[in-house]
């Protein structure tokens, strides 16, 4: 990153990111875009937050909650050049789980309210809307999903949890936890398939992929850190900024692709 932080927020691919917002030793607006090889600067959110919440692609993406000096209720729009301001979440808060593939659908769930909460909205493109709760209350979480459907894992309950639930477009239900409860999670990935990495939990590097079912084990991260950001698919991803120290460090996950060939016998 031209701009090193943690505690921000990243929508897109492995080749066509961006990433926005955080936190430098105060709060800021910056917004990058990534072409699978350099970030550039492009334009400011309006608001300048930390511990936000994102859902989208690098032209399309939506940021909402967060904290500003104070929980935030502002919700954003990125059309691939500039921020424009849209309808307030209902309740103001950060440090949320967050998915949805596109900037017209979207779930905030979870954060601090204050206090660990439970409340789910969900975003159509015009208004948020509260939905079901969360059956266990936390911030710090991640989310990882395309709305209407997505995951809801880690966070602290006052003790660090790897607590997963599974949205399905209307309630939540208790899953397989990950192997090591951890808060302040970066993560990847599409519902079912999901990626986390980092995170409060020593060592700060491991990496899970969950397959639909439960979490496995897989190759940790190069740098290890906390509050980190991700963006992209379980084979293709990216791992951002972070702390400590404050980084600008990027990490691509990748799984490589292989090609079928027909071998003849003898």
């Amino acid at each position: 990153l031209n701009t090193a932080r943690y505690a921000l927020g990243a929508t897109g691919t492995q080749t066509a990111g961006l990433a926005f917002a955080g936190n430098t030793g105060s709060v800021t607006g910056a917004t990058e875009s990534y072409d699978g090889t350099s970030w550039t600067e492009v334009n400011d959110i309006n608001t300048a937050r930390a511990s936000l919440g994102s859902a989208g692609t690098n032209t399309a993406a939506l940021a909402f909650a967060g904290d500003s000096g104070s929980k935030s209720v502002d919700a954003e729009v990125w059309d691939g050049s500039s921020w424009t301001e849209v309808n307030n979440l209902n309740t103001a808060r950060y440090a949320v789980a967050d998915f949805g593939a596109t900037n017209t659908a979207a779930i905030c769930a979870g954060g601090w309210v204050p206090g660990y909460s439970v409340l789910t909205e969900s975003w159509n493109g015009t208004s948020w809307t509260e939905v079901n709760d969360l059956n266990t209350g936390r911030y710090g979480c991640t989310g990882i999903g395309a709305s209407p459907a997505g995951l809801a894992t880690g966070g602290t309950t006052g003790s660090v949890t790897g607590v997963t639930e599974s949205w399905n477009g209307t309630s939540w239900t208790e899953v397989g936890d990950l192997n090591t409860a951890r808060q302040q999670i970066g993560s990847a990935g599409t519902y079912p398939a999901a990626l986390v990495f980092g995170g409060s939990v020593s060592p700060q590097q491991q990496t899970e992929k969950w397959n639909g079912t439960n979490w496995t084990e897989v190759n940790d991260l190069s740098t290890a850190r906390k509050q980190l950001t991700g963006t992209g698919t379980t084979t293709a991803a990216l791992a951002i900024g972070g702390e400590p120290p404050t980084s600008a460090a990027t990490e691509e996950w990748t799984i490589p692709s292989f090609t079928a060939k027909t071998v003849g016998t003898d």
